[in-house]
């Protein structure tokens, strides 16, 4: 899932990029309220994922040290050689400005998913911005994008749209790619 980018470029931002900690554990929950765009989980998901997945998570400060953007990721146990997106957020403050690629394109570049050669996530088929956001991440590394059923909306305990596969590979980690 992603959020859009929707403002006017500003180009006096100047994002640091660095990985989650336990302590970010709520503003990426705030982040993720505020984007309005992407499925809200609870506190509690955050800080996990922020403590115990915090190398394969990404965020961007602004200069001000508010949270931008965030990637929140890891490598699934069964899969090594893989890389999955959860959540790609830029905040509303912050959109318009490509932050949402340069999120993915650092996030890709983090020594926790060196060994990954395939980036893959799940997209509804209505988020149109999200798949247009891995498509051109595709493009810029000359692969292709493929879609492939995953998690049916059957099994959701609640009304879900169906959630397909977005399969990105294999990169080759030689190719240097603008980040």
């Amino acid at each position: 899932m992603t959020s859009t980018d929707r403002n006017p470029p500003h180009p006096h931002h100047a994002f640091v990029f660095r990985t989650a900690h336990s302590r970010d554990g709520a503003a990426l929950w705030h982040l993720v309220r505020d984007t309005r765009a992407l499925e809200l989980n609870s506190p509690y998901f955050y800080v996990l994922f922020a403590t115990d997945f915090g190398q394969t998570c990404l965020v961007a400060e602004a200069p001000d040290g508010r949270l931008a953007g965030l990637v929140i990721g890891y490598v699934p146990p069964t899969q090594a050689d893989t890389a999955f997106v959860w959540q790609v957020g830029v905040h509303p403050d912050f959109q318009g400005q490509g932050l949402g690629l340069q999120l993915l394109q650092q996030w890709w570049a983090l020594p926790a998913l060196s060994t990954c050669r395939w980036l893959t996530a799940t997209v509804a088929d209505d988020n149109t911005a999200s798949r247009a956001l891995f498509e051109r991440f595709a493009r810029e590394h000359g692969r292709p994008c493929e879609r492939r059923p995953h998690f049916t909306a059957d099994l959701f305990p609640i009304d879900h749209p169906a959630e397909p596969l977005l399969r990105i590979g294999p990169i080759d980690r030689g190719r240097p790619v603008p980040v």
